[in-house]
Formats: structure tokens, sequence, C-alpha cells
């Protein structure tokens, strides 16, 4: 069980850790361009396609949890249809975010404030960008169903050759051609095409032979079938909805307090961000493995699973927040070299240490919820966190460490509450 556990979600961490490196890349290129417009673009643009493709990402967990079941009971059938359908509703939510690109873009730029130099690159930016919608959300599904065939290679390969074909394009069309912002954005979507490329390439070379005959494209669109996708889809939206209602609102407390206090609670979220990098790897494998174990109704299996998960993940939490405790101000001034940013930062260090221990049941849970596609419990717990971190922000005044309490008040219930759900999805599971 642990080699399975960790088969899985090394990969993924792997995975998670290249995501940032194509913004970073982005940013390095444009940050010797001469000007600071071309770097506040690309981070705007950025931001901008974020949060839209963040909304999108039920196409991965929802894929991920109904593929790793029918794996589990051995419907292969069900398995590409499983595929087929994600693909489908890709497409579509992919080709409606670019017949919409111009409502998004004014949309984006009234909620981001920017200058009017950078809102001029980055609507170029996102114009170029938004062409590769159906692209992204294709890979959200496949990423998914690959994770639900217990195979977390493919999305790790198709991460690192997309980074590579990212910075390579770019350097020519920015570097070699004299192309700026639009030679940056160009070179991001043709990683992405070649990604999905990629992706379909490792699925026909491993799986083609298996799917021949088999499909009966009839039963994809099937109404029980896919009313069920789009429940578990639905749930899985209003739960990231909640989450980016959060992050949202944690920024935009944050600047409201001053560049100081915004520029130490970014340096800050650096720490939870790394730390949820490694435990979404143990997430996507309580994902694919749970998900497995319920289509093949193996409940010791699942319990089994659940345990070793547990203790995997807080003996993570238990390191990390030693390291934080004991390295988190040294790790501050690696990041920056203004200190009145670091010292702001090292007042709330001591809840940077706790996050790890109160968290990392919200992320195990969360991969076994989706694995059973317990979505609705999910959906639940997730409403009851965050209306505890708009509470808690609301009754007392304006404060830094109030809002930091907020948020640790909300990962932590987030945790609690599938505690609490988790004998009614085990009932239901089995």
């Amino acid at each position: 069980m642990y080699r399975n556990i960790w088969r899985i979600a090394v990969p993924s961490i792997v995975s998670n850790i290249t995501v940032p490196l194509l913004g970073l890349a982005d940013t390095a290129i444009v940050g010797h361009l001469g000007s600071p417009a071309y770097i506040g673009a690309i981070a705007v643009g950025g931001m901008v396609f974020n949060m839209v493709y963040w909304l999108f990402a039920f196409l991965r967990m929802g894929t991920g949890g109904l593929t790793a079941q029918a794996y589990g009971r051995g419907d292969k059938t069900e398995v590409l249809r499983a595929l087929c359908r994600s693909l489908g509703v890709a497409l579509g939510a992919g080709l409606l975010l670019i017949a919409l690109q111009g409502v998004l873009t004014d949309v984006a730029f009234r909620l981001v404030s920017a200058s009017p130099d950078v809102e001029v690159l980055a609507r170029r930016y996102f114009n170029i960008l938004i062409w590769g919608a159906p692209v992204v959300l294709a890979q959200y599904g496949l990423t998914g169903w690959f994770l639900g065939m217990q195979n977390a290679r493919f999305p790790m390969y198709i991460a690192i050759v997309q980074n590579v074909v990212n910075i390579a394009v770019s350097l020519i069309l920015v570097a070699g051609i004299g192309l700026k912002v639009e030679g940056v954005a160009l070179g991001t979507l043709t990683a992405q095409y070649v990604g999905l490329s990629v992706g379909f390439a490792l699925w026909w070379k491993r799986y083609h032979a298996s799917a021949s005959g088999i499909l009966h494209l009839k039963g994809v669109w099937k109404r029980s079938a896919l009313a069920h996708f789009l429940g578990i889809n639905r749930d899985i939206f209003l739960r990231t909805l909640c989450l980016v209602g959060v992050t949202t609102s944690f920024t935009s407390a944050g600047t409201a307090q001053g560049e100081l206090v915004l520029a130490a609670n970014t340096l800050l979220m650096q720490f939870f961000v790394l730390f949820s990098y490694f435990m979404d790897g143990f997430a996507y494998a309580a994902e694919a493995l749970g998900g497995r174990y319920v289509g093949a109704r193996n409940v010791s299996r699942f319990r089994s699973l659940a345990r070793l998960l547990f203790v995997t993940g807080g003996g993570l939490a238990i390191l990390f927040a030693g390291v934080y405790a004991l390295g988190g101000a040294a790790f501050l001034r690696l990041l920056t070299g203004e200190t009145a940013v670091v010292e702001t930062a090292v007042r709330y260090l001591p809840a940077i240490a706790v996050l790890p221990l109160l968290s990392f049941g919200a992320f195990l849970f969360d991969g076994l919820f989706i694995g059973a596609t317990a979505t609705r419990e999910m959906l639940l717990s997730m409403t009851v966190a965050t209306a505890a971190f708009f509470l808690v922000n609301a009754l007392f005044p304006p404060d830094n460490a109030v809002l930091w309490v907020a948020f640790l008040t909300y990962l932590a219930l987030r945790g609690l509450m599938q505690a609490f759900f988790f004998r009614r999805v085990m009932r239901r599971a089995f």
C-alpha cells in the first residue's frame, strides 16, 4: 500500500512544483525588456487566467474520481466514456470562454486595478492566450483521467515537456525575433498545445489498444450518466468558488492594511503554497487509490489507505512545522532583502508554524472524498469553513493577526467537518 501511495504522490508533487515555473519563466524573460510594465502585464494577465481556470478544476477532480471507480470495478467501457465526457465538456467550456473573451477582459480589468500601460499590454497577453482555453481545460480532464487510471507519471512528463517548450519558444520569439509580451504569450500558447499533444500521444501509446472496439459513443451522453457527472462537478465548482472567495478576501484584507502587510503576507503565503504542493501529491494518491477501492467495493483497503495517508501526512506536517518554526526567518531573508518586510512577516511566523498541523487533514480528506465522489460533503465542509473565515474577520477589528487566525480556522474546520462526514461517506460508498 505504501508503495502505491508514493508511486502516485511523488510524480504528482513533481508536477505540482513545475506549475509555477511557467509563470516564473515568462516573468524572467520579460524582466529583461527594459520596462516594469511588461512584468506587470504578465503578472496581471497570469492572475486573470489563474482565476478563470481555477474555477474549472472540477474537470480534473470529477474525472479522476469517476475514472478511478470505473477502473476499480473493471468497467473498461465506462473508463473511456468518462474520458470522452470530460473532454467534451472541456471543449465546450473552452470555446465558450473564447466567445466571451471580450466580456471576461472587461470584467477582469474592472476587478484588477492596473496602470493604463500595464492594462494595454495585459490585454494583448490575454487576447493571445485565451485561444488555449480548450486545450488547458482538456488537459485538466486528461490529467484527472490518468490519475484515475493510477498513472501519475504521464501528467509529470506532460508538465516537464510543457515547461521546456515554453521557455525555448518564448526565448526564440522574444530574444531572437524581437517580439515582446506577444512573444511570451505565443510561447506559452505553443507550450499548451504541445502539452496536450504529448498527453494524447502518451494515451495512444499506452491505452488505445485496450480501447479499440469497446467504446459506445451513445453511452457517453446518456442522460443519467451526464447528470451524475455534472452534479459532481457542480458541487466541486461551488466549492472552488468558496476557495477563491477566501483567497481573494485574504489578499484584499492584507492590501487594505498597507503595502508592508501585503508584502509580508505574500511572502508568508509561500510557506503554505510549498506545503500544499507536497500535500496535494498525497491527496491525488488518495483520490486515485480511494476511487479504485470504492469501485472494487474493497472497504478494508480503503480503510488501510486512509490510515496510512494520515500517518504519512501527519508525519510530513510535523516535519514542515518544525522546519518553519526553526528556519522560517532565514527563509524570509532569502526571499527578500527588505528588512521592514521581514520584520513584519516574522511576527506571524507562529501562525505559519502551526499551519501544516491544522491543514493537512483537509488535503487528505479532499482526496478521499473525491475518490468516493462525495462532493456534496466536500461542499458542505467548505461552506462551513468559509463562513467561519468571514465571521472571524467580521467579529474583530481589521488586523493582520485576526486575518491569519481566520485563515487557520478556515483550514482546520475544513478537515474537522470532513472528519465528521467521513462515516456517512463510508456507509454510502460501501
